[in-house]
């Protein structure tokens, strides 16, 4: 009889807390769940001491970590995002780590639209004034305190212009957007879209939206002196990671109005330490990491989940990232 891998889930409740299954993952090995687990590198290596499969969230896996679980055979991100593993040390050890590609394109469009029209329309702000009794006040049918905008004609500067990105811009297109987008290669997409320089995307976009991962040499990539590019009116989207922005920097330049606004669903720590200055920025718009976590993009993050436990299992790993 073959024996049962060894199979930990570290941090499960972000992606099932409790409303799907892990039932298929469970077909494949001794299941261990752990709904959430601390950064710690000891509590990660007790967790994962036997283990000889780790389904990983946010638990990181440093060279730290990795030399203490000798079993350890295959990481399954929960995520998109791998840059909470040591991909190359990793592989030294002969560990394949896999992500989930693709699974939430649709959910973070979304949001990153839902964020755009939250300014352009104001509807969260409308919706409050109503509530605090100034439409039963109002003089005319109507009130207005805050400027609303239409998107059609307005530019959208896309960075990073890989799945996600193609389909933010093709919702801007729908909206009669001009799309510019920043990428290391062309793309070709079905609707109208100017690859430029970084430079002239930060000068001409209205709306600046990030979609490229996180990586060495984009790491506080909207930095002060890339943000001093962008026009005073404009707004900073970030569905992305939150390391992509230089925080202090972008707070001064929402508070000087050197920036009008920023919606962000990512911060460079989460959840964010008390004194992060973009908790108190002005026009600062937050949602907790959200993007991702609607119910029909968690369910394909399992499946595709599932399907790279299968495949590691068979000796085909799918989706590897080192």
């Amino acid at each position: 009889m073959q024996k049962q891998l060894n199979i930990v889930i570290l941090d499960a409740h972000p992606a099932n807390p409790g409303d799907l299954s892990w039932a298929g993952i469970a077909e494949y090995g001794n299941l261990t769940v752990y709904e959430h687990c601390p950064p710690d590198p000891a509590e990660i290596i007790r967790r994962a001491a036997q283990a000889e499969i780790v389904l990983t969230n946010k638990a990181p896996f440093t060279k730290e970590v990795i030399d203490q679980l000798p079993n350890l055979k295959f990481i399954a991100v929960q995520a998109t995002g791998y840059n909470i593993i040591d991909t190359k040390y990793a592989r030294e050890k002969g560990i394949i780590v896999s992500n989930v590609p693709a699974y939430s394109t649709n959910s973070v469009a979304q949001l990153t639209f839902a964020m755009i029209l939250d300014f352009y329309s104001e509807t969260a702000a409308q919706n409050k004034a109503v509530h605090e009794g100034k439409w039963v006040k109002s003089e005319d049918f109507t009130f207005y305190t805050l400027p609303l905008s239409e998107l059609a004609n307005r530019t959208l500067g896309i960075i990073g212009f890989g799945t996600i990105g193609q389909l933010v811009g093709r919702i801007a297109n729908a909206f009669g957007m001009k799309v510019i987008y920043h990428s290391r290669s062309p793309k070709q997409v079905d609707y109208p879209a100017q690859q430029v320089p970084m430079e002239q995307l930060l000068a001409q976009s209205d709306i600046v939206s990030l979609h490229c991962p996180q990586t060495q040499e984009t790491t506080g990539l909207m930095n002060a002196e890339r943000l001093a590019l962008m026009k005073d009116s404009a707004i900073l989207i970030n569905t992305a990671r939150g390391g992509l922005i230089d925080e202090p920097a972008l707070a001064a330049a929402l508070n000087t109005g050197k920036l009008f606004g920023a919606g962000l669903d990512v911060l460079s720590t989460e959840p964010p330490k008390p004194e992060n200055p973009l908790l108190t920025a002005r026009n600062c718009r937050l949602t907790p990491h959200v993007a991702w976590a609607t119910l029909e993009a968690r369910a394909r993050l399992i499946q595709i989940l599932e399907e790279n436990v299968r495949a590691f299992i068979a000796g085909n790993p799918i989706n590897v990232v080192n």
